[in-house]
């Protein structure tokens, strides 16, 4: 296989999608803002990076998985960030549950570049991520997911073009509506169930 992953957040999700990438044959440099939260992906093989920009420079595809909207926009446009340092012809994925508007504007600055960008935040928790099952909603370019796919395979079972820039996100917001919808029903049964 050979090809290289940039790999940005090893938290409890990304942990185990960097470790199922390794397992598959993947070379990884690894960025996260905590060294230690490293340490089980790159004792498996991992290189480390300093920043996100080391990360992506020799890199094939860099994924993305961290916190929250403002972590992407960091992480995606800082001084030493992906965008920075991205090879053209390269991929890079944003796999963090954010938001449409900003996953378009990677998109834009990343064709501008001569990157290709996707959206492709995931369900399933972190079992699903240690035992590669995740679901995974793509937006983007078709081209660029069919490249990816065979990443999104050894990460997840039901993996989804939904469409261009965004959609992933779009996708991904309506899965957290059903879900919130589910669970502030259950709430109600019990608090009826009380009185």
């Amino acid at each position: 296989m050979g090809e290289s992953v940039g790999f940005i957040g090893t938290g409890v999700m990304g942990r185990s999608m960097a470790l199922n990438l390794l397992r598959a044959g993947y070379r990884l440099t690894v960025y996260n803002r905590t060294k230690e939260k490293a340490a089980e992906v790159l004792a498996a093989g991992g290189r480390w990076a300093e920043d996100p920009a080391e990360a992506a420079s020799e890199s094939d595809f860099t994924i993305t998985i961290v916190g929250f909207p403002s972590d992407v926009r960091e992480v995606y446009f800082g001084e030493r960030g992906v965008l920075a340092a991205s090879p053209r012809g390269s991929i890079v994925i944003d796999m963090t549950t954010s938001e449409p508007r900003l996953a378009k504007q990677i998109y834009e600055a990343a064709k501008a570049k001569g990157v290709s960008a996707l959206d492709a935040p995931v369900s399933g928790g972190d079992i699903g991520a240690r035992e590669g099952t995740l679901s995974i909603m793509v937006g983007g370019e078709k081209e660029a997911f069919e490249r990816a796919e065979p990443l999104f395979r050894v990460m997840g079972k039901t993996i989804v073009h939904q469409g261009g820039p965004g959609s992933g996100q779009h996708t991904k917001m309506c899965n957290q509506i059903a879900i919130a919808s589910g669970m502030i029903g259950v709430m109600e049964s019990l608090l009826y169930a009380q009185r």
